[in-house]
């Protein structure tokens, strides 16, 4: 992976988290949920029943539930209480055992129906954390390795001890549903910031993208969305909020019930979701209530790289996780707000890695 120099890169991520509390924006309110699967399924809701039966019959399918948030989201109701979810993104194929399958993408996403706002950070997928996952593994790596000792609950726990706040549900989707869905609406329109050669996802031919505006099918846009070479973990998460935004846009713009149950046949039997049927449908609903519309906000962690034992990882800065920590936390109601939330605030990090993100034998070689 190409390194920035140091000041590059601080200038570079104290853009983009600049640009990132600009970026909130207005969207009609049955468009607010920005997550490819709840979309999908909300369009089905609002379309026609032959649709609804379409997307009835893929949560049925879909619903996978942990023990333990059974009971503590049984009093949650998505029209009045603000939820979490995290969003897995799998690497699952036929060559790869599940036991060494680990997270190419996470996102936390927040979504409160009385503020009528949804807060999102992505995960670096290679953030060096702590977790303690029972009868597998206990102490520090990646955080993309937890779903491989204990899928998505694992990986939920690894978030929640990261983020301090708790995560209510999750959202699993293997990259064959990914590539599906693009192609399933009719491909997808981003910004290539530069010249990118990527293998495929099966590493069976190189996809070839130029730089500017282009339109891209469903491997294309795995390929823009994965791409390590070039730039870093920040510029990569905001790389696939743009093809998820891009989505959003053109599923929720098709006119064809055919068009809208292919979609559903792409995500069968590629999506997982502790949400059950009740839970999906109400929060579809909490979107539909009002006139007003959602406002969308994504953040950026500020970072450093290091090698570690020939492994490269993140440490995220230390006020930087803390307050995209107390932004999603405000927006679940489990915050109060402070001088960070007040009109004209601009965050400007330390550049102090987390304690949480350092290895303590002194071995970690930091880049300069």
């Amino acid at each position: 992976m190409q390194k920035n120099s140091k000041d590059d890169k601080k200038q570079t991520r104290s853009e983009l988290h600049k640009n990132s509390r600009k970026k909130s924006k207005k969207i009609k309110p049955w468009q607010v949920i920005v997550v490819i699967i709840l979309g999908l399924i909300l369009a089905g809701v609002g379309y026609a029943a032959r649709v609804l039966t379409s997307a009835n019959n893929l949560l049925s399918r879909s619903y996978t539930p942990i023990e333990k948030k059974v009971e503590e989201n049984r009093h949650i109701d998505p029209l009045k209480d603000p939820i979490s979810i995290l969003l897995l993104g799998i690497d699952n194929d036929d060559d790869r055992q599940l036991d060494s399958t680990r997270t190419d993408a996470m996102i936390l996403m927040t979504f409160n129906p009385i503020n009528k706002d949804i807060s999102m950070v992505s995960i670096p997928r290679d953030t060096y954390t702590y977790m303690s996952i029972p009868n597998q593994f206990e102490g520090m790596t990646k955080i993309n390795a937890a779903y491989s000792f204990g899928e998505a609950e694992s990986a939920i726990d690894a978030v929640e001890d990261l983020m301090e706040l708790p995560i209510n549900y999750y959202i699993t989707v293997d990259f064959t549903a990914f590539e599906d869905i693009v192609n399933a609406v009719g491909g997808v329109e981003v910004d290539v910031p530069y010249d990118i050669k990527e293998q495929n996802a099966k590493g069976k031919f190189v996809i070839d993208l130029k730089e500017g505006r282009q339109h891209l099918n469903g491997e294309e846009a795995l390929a823009f969305a994965r791409t390590r070479k070039g730039d870093n973990d920040i510029l990569r998460g905001s790389r696939q909020q743009e093809v998820m935004n891009e989505i959003m846009k053109k599923a929720m713009s098709i006119g064809s019930i055919t068009k809208l149950e292919n979609i559903m046949e792409a995500i069968s039997d590629h999506f997982w979701t502790n949400m059950d049927k009740q839970t999906i449908f109400k929060v579809a609903e909490a979107a539909l209530v009002g006139k007003e519309s959602y406002g969308i906000q994504n953040y950026i962690f500020d970072w450093s790289g290091f090698n570690y034992y020939g492994e490269d990882m993140v440490g995220l800065n230390d006020d930087s996780l803390q307050y995209i920590s107390h932004k999603l936390r405000l927006s679940l109601g489990l915050d109060e707000p402070d001088e960070r939330d007040e009109e004209g605030y601009e965050f400007q990090t330390n550049g102090l890695i987390s304690p949480k993100n350092i290895p303590n034998d002194g071995m970690a070689v930091w880049e300069e």
